[in-house]
C-alpha cells in the first residue's frame, strides 16, 4: 500500500498556490495592457496630469463610471470621454468618434503636460508625477478644421457655467478655436478652454451650462437621425487632477461632465486604450463573460467536488503488486486458495497426515515398510514418554484422514501439526 509522497497538508498546499496562480493568470490577460496608475495622462493615472480624481469624483457622486481596455467597451452608450496623449493619431481618434455621433455624445480631452514619474522623492506615493513640459496636441486627421495652441500672457482664470475659478498655472494655458464651436468654458482674456460642437439633437443641458437659448426638441422622425454632440476640452488643468485640487474648479468638472452626459442614467466611459492600456479578447478571459460564465462555473463546481473527494478519501491509495508474489510462502498461499475455491479441501486431508507420519518416521529414527498401524503405536509411545499431552497420533490422524468438512479438516489438520512440532528435536 502506498502511503503518498506528500502529506494532507502539503497536498492541499499545492493546490491553493495552483488556484492562485490561475486567477493571478486571468488578471494578467484581462490587464494585459499594463498598470493604470503609471503616470500617464488618463483615469487611471493619480499624478498631476492624471484623470483618476474626476473619475472618483463621478463614481462618488452616484454615476456608473467604466474603464474601457477594449475597442468593445467604447461602443456603450452614455459618456465617452477620451484623453488620448499629444502623439495618438487622428486617424485612430476619429475611428472611436465617427460612429459614436450617432448614439452617444463624446468628449476629447486635449493633452498639455509632458510628465515623468517622481522616483527620487521618498514622500512621493506610487503614480505621482514630475511636469517637465509642456507640448500641444498635433492629431493630424481629426477634425482639422480646429486648432489649438497656447496663448500669450496670464489667463486670469477661468469663466463658465456661471462661475469662476483659478487655474494651476496661468500663464501656460491651452486654448482652441473653430467654426461651429460654441463656448463652454473661456478665460479671463476670451480664450476658449472648452466648448462642443452641437451636432443635430436635444443639447438642452449644455445650452444650459453655455448660457445660450435652449432650442426646440426634435421630432420623433428627427430624433431617429440624431446626432450627439462633441465636447472639446483643450485646457486639461479644468478636469484633471491638478486642477480638481481647486474646490470651485471640482464642482464646476463636475456640472461639465453632467451636462455633457445629460443626466445620470447612461454610464460615463473612459477610455484607456487610446493609451496603450488596450488588452485583447482572449478565449480564457473569454470563459469568464457571459454567457458562458455559467458553464465556467459548473466546470469549477465540478472540479471541486472531484478534488474534495480526492481529498478526503479514506486512507492512502492502494499500489498494484503481482499477480503472483514471490516466495514460498506466497507459493502455499496460492496454493491453499486454489483448493479452497476448487471445493475440494477434504481430498488433501489424507496426504497430510501421511506426509506428517513420514516425517516423524524420519526424525524418530523409527524403521521404514513397516504396516501403518505399528508406525503409529510407535510414534504414540514417543508421545507418551516425553509427557506431550492431548490425543495420541495415531487418533489425530485417523481423524484427519476421516474429515469430510472444511472445518474438521483443518481442526484434525492443526492437532497433527501440534503433535509433529512437539517431537521435532
Amino acid at each position: 500500500m502506498n502511503q503518498g509522497a506528500f502529506s494532507r497538508g502539503t497536498a492541499l498546499g499545492m493546490v491553493l498556490i495552483g488556484a492562485l496562480a490561475f486567477v493571478g493568470l486571468l488578471y494578467w490577460l484581462g490587464n494585459s495592457g499594463g498598470p493604470a496608475n503609471n503616470g500617464g495622462g488618463h483615469a487611471g493615472g493619480r499624478g498631476l496630469n492624471g484623470y483618476a480624481a474626476l473619475a472618483a469624483m463621478l463614481s462618488a457622486d452616484g454615476l456608473e463610471v467604466r474603464r474601457a481596455r477594449s475597442k468593445a467597451g467604447l461602443t456603450s452608450p452614455g459618456l465617452l470621454i477620451l484623453t488620448p496623449p499629444a502623439n495618438a493619431k487622428g486617424s485612430d481618434i476619429e475611428e472611436i468618434v465617427a460612429p459614436r455621433r450617432a448614439f452617444g455624445p463624446t468628449m476629447v480631452i486635449a493633452p498639455k503636460w509632458e510628465a515623468i514619474l517622481t522616483a527620487n522623492n521618498p514622500k512621493a506615493k506610487r503614480g505621482w508625477t514630475k511636469i517637465v513640459g509642456i507640448a500641444a496636441p498635433e492629431w493630424p486627421g481629426f477634425r482639422d478644421d480646429i486648432s489649438v495652441d497656447f496663448g500669450k500672457g496670464a489667463a486670469h482664470g477661468w469663466q463658465g457655467g456661471r462661475a469662476s475659478g483659478r487655474l494651476p498655472q496661468d500663464r501656460q494655458v491651452l486654448s482652441g478655436q473653430g467654426a461651429g464651436l460654441i463656448p463652454l468654458v473661456t478665460s479671463g482674456d476670451g480664450r476658449v478652454l472648452a466648448a462642443y460642437d452641437e451636432g443635430k439633437g436635444d443639447t438642452s443641458a449644455l445650452d444650459a451650462f453655455a448660457g445660450v437659448p435652449r432650442r426646440a426638441k426634435l421630432g420623433d422622425e428627427e430624433d431617429e437621425q440624431r446626432i450627439y454632440p462633441l465636447i472639446f476640452v483643450f485646457e486639461p488643468d479644468l478636469l484633471d487632477n491638478w486642477g480638481l485640487a481647486d474646490r470651485t474648479t471640482g464642482l464646476m468638472a463636475r456640472r461639465l461632465v453632467l451636462a455633457a452626459a445629460d443626466g445620470r442614467d447612461a454610464p460615463v466611459t473612459f477610455d484607456l486604450t487610446l493609451n496603450g492600456l488596450g488588452a485583447a479578447r482572449n478565449l480564457l478571459t473569454l470563459a469568464f463573460e457571459p454567457p458562458f460564465v455559467a458553464a465556467t462555473a459548473c466546470l469549477l463546481m465540478a472540479m471541486l467536488a472531484i478534488g474534495w473527494r480526492g481529498f478526503i478519501r479514506f486512507g492512502p491509495a492502494w499500489q498494484q503488486s503481482r499477480e503472483i508474489a514471490l516466495g514460498k510462502t506466497m507459493l502455499v498461499r496460492n496454493s491453499a486458495g486454489l483448493v479452497r475455491r476448487a471445493g475440494r479441501l477434504h481430498l488433501i486431508a489424507r496426504p497430510y497426515a501421511e506426509a506428517a507420519r513420514e516425517r516423524l518416521v524420519a526424525t524418530l529414527g523409527l524403521p521404514r515398510g513397516r504396516p501403518m498401524e505399528e508406525t503409529d503405536r510407535a510414534i504414540d509411545l514417543a508421545q507418551a514418554r516425553r509427557g506431550i499431552a492431548g490425543m495420541p497420533f495415531s487418533q489425530a490422524a485417523a481423524r484427519l484422514s476421516a474429515a469430510r468438512r472444511a472445518h474438521d479438516v483443518v481442526r484434525g489438520a492443526a492437532d497433527v501439526q501440534h503433535i509433529e512440532k512437539e517431537l521435532m528435536p
